[in-house]
């Protein structure tokens, strides 16, 4: 069983940016990927973006395509998600999340297909 733990939210003015890391513990090779998901208050828990652990395919939710960048360390068990130029539409929790069936550009994005999350860290952007 994988075991996720996020780290690195906070607060940051609008245009700043974050790193977010995620630490999978217990991955074993058939992890197919690890992503980012994010939830603000009233509202739906959504797919932000997402990495295969082999080949580093990388998926995007359209709002934050230009500005978010997802990577991971195969050797660390590490995912990142670097966030430029934030906006205050950002500001939500942010979950990691893992799943081991395979999936692509759109079946990615659901959350009931990820076996495994973390607590969640907060991000907060401010105007």
């Amino acid at each position: 069983q994988v075991h996720l733990v996020e780290s690195g939210g906070g607060l940051v003015q609008g245009g700043g940016s974050l790193r977010l890391s995620c630490t999978a513990s217990g991955r074993t090779p058939s992890t197919h990927l690890t992503g980012w998901f994010r939830q603000a208050p009233g509202k739906e828990r959504e797919f932000v973006a997402a990495i295969t652990w082999i080949g580093g395919i990388t998926y995007y939710t359209k709002s934050v395509k230009d500005r978010f960048s997802i990577s991971r360390d195969n050797v660390k068990n590490m995912v990142y998600l670097q966030m430029n130029n934030l906006k205050p539409e950002d500001t939500a929790l942010y979950y990691c999340a893992s799943r081991h069936t395979v999936c692509s550009e759109y079946t990615c994005r659901p959350a009931s297909d990820y076996d495994a999350w973390g607590q969640g860290t907060q991000v907060t952007v401010s105007p």
